[in-house]
């Protein structure tokens, strides 16, 4: 009688399988090892300088908030140190009791001028467009009036204007010299 073949001899046996996963197994099997481990490695080396990078980044943000928000905070801070000297003329002047007119025109004179010095400092810059043409961006008509200058020309400025940096901070308040007109409106009866 011929006997089945079995099977279970030409199958690996699992216990085998385990065994070339051990330090004597093949090549491939253990060289795949190696390069899982070392990408292991790799993937947790990213992952940290990832973190630390995050990290500084965040800490890079909040820095430059926080000097933004030093920035609001203290911008005006040099243009006030540079009014001081303008306030304490102003006090020594209104402290005065002398009476004599002539040294407080002379000290109400000393004090525009720091006042401009200061303002020059800060940028800050006049703008008194009596002769030139209207500009609606700069200055603003208070009205109009007939003149022999040029139409939307500026006749006399009743308020100086003030820019900084270009960016006007007030416009000049102006009268405006009338367009011509072309005679009386005419009259048509339908």
């Amino acid at each position: 009688m011929n006997q089945p073949n079995r099977v279970e001899d030409s199958a690996p046996h699992p216990a085998a399988s385990s065994e070339e996963e051990k330090p004597g197994a093949p090549p491939d099997t253990q060289h795949a090892a190696d390069a899982l481990a070392a990408a292991q490695l790799k993937i947790a080396e990213l992952e940290e300088q990832f973190l630390r990078a995050k990290a500084d980044t965040e800490n890079t943000r909040r820095r430059a908030q926080e000097d933004l928000e030093k920035a609001y905070k203290f911008a005006i801070e040099r243009f006030a140190e540079e009014l001081l000297p303008v306030i304490d003329s102003l006090e020594a002047a209104a402290a005065d009791t002398s009476g004599e007119l002539g040294k407080l025109r002379e000290g109400v004179a000393l004090t525009l001028r720091q006042l401009n010095a200061a303002f020059d400092r800060a940028r800050v810059c006049v703008i008194h467009p009596a002769g030139e043409k209207f500009d609606p961006h700069r200055h603003q008509a208070i009205s109009t009036v007939p003149a022999d200058q040029a139409p939307n020309t500026v006749v006399s400025v009743l308020q100086k204007g003030y820019l900084i940096e270009n960016r006007v901070l007030r416009p000049a308040l102006v009268t405006v010299c009338q367009p011509e007109s072309a005679g009386p409106p005419a009259h048509h009866d339908e």
